[in-house]
């Protein structure tokens, strides 16, 4: 049975990746593509739905992180997981490596039933994890440092150095652009950005006319 990810650029279902750090605006720029029709699948929307009702999953978890990784009610225990992973890129990895499988799967299974020719992946991780090299095209969503700061600033109340401490464990911005297929600027306003992600799925529906 083939794989609909890996043989996406000669299916009839082609898969955009769609991706940006944290303050980027990359959820909304989701939302105006869901907008103009398109199918967005939330890989981490998703992923924070499946820890929680994957019984498989939930106790590899518990393996790794102990039993605290869920609270007393069996929901998964964000900031716990967070502190114990903060600072130990092994643990992280290894924490990544049991949920991005499910996520994989729950994500074909959605595919399979779409019906649509462009099918769009949001995922923060895209070129991290490599998932862009089994993507038709990759999307990329960026806006100068200062300003992605001020955003998570103003929307989550964070500090400056908490911010600064997970862009600095993000994949540079600089090297995402060298990778990205389509890049999204979001330094301006709201209309600024509908506007660029309009222009952007014009030429990316016009790749295989």
């Amino acid at each position: 049975m083939e794989d609909p990810i890996q043989n996406s650029e000669t299916a009839t279902q082609k898969i955009v990746g769609l991706t940006g750090g944290i303050g980027s605006g990359k959820t909304t720029v989701a939302k105006f593509i869901e907008e103009a029709g398109f199918p967005v699948y939330y890989s981490d929307d998703r992923a924070k739905d499946i820890v929680n009702v994957d019984e498989d999953l939930k106790q590899r978890i518990i393996n790794l992180l102990g039993q605290e990784a869920y609270d007393e009610n069996g929901f998964y225990n964000r900031r716990y997981v967070a502190e114990r992973v903060f600072g130990n890129q092994e643990l992280l990895l290894k924490l990544n490596s049991l949920i991005h499988p499910a996520v994989k799967n729950d994500f074909e299974s959605w595919v399979g039933i779409q019906d649509a020719e462009f099918l769009f992946k949001e995922t923060a991780l895209l070129f991290e994890l490599k998932l862009n090299e089994s993507c038709y095209q990759s999307v990329l969503v960026t806006a100068d440092d200062n300003i992605r700061i001020k955003r998570v600033m103003d929307r989550d109340g964070k500090t400056y150095r908490e911010i600064e401490a997970v862009m600095d464990k993000q994949m540079p911005e600089k090297d995402k652009i060298k990778r990205a297929d389509f890049i999204i600027f979001n330094n301006d306003g709201i209309e600024e950005l509908k506007t660029e992600t309009e222009k952007m799925l014009i030429k990316l529906t016009a790749l295989s006319e």
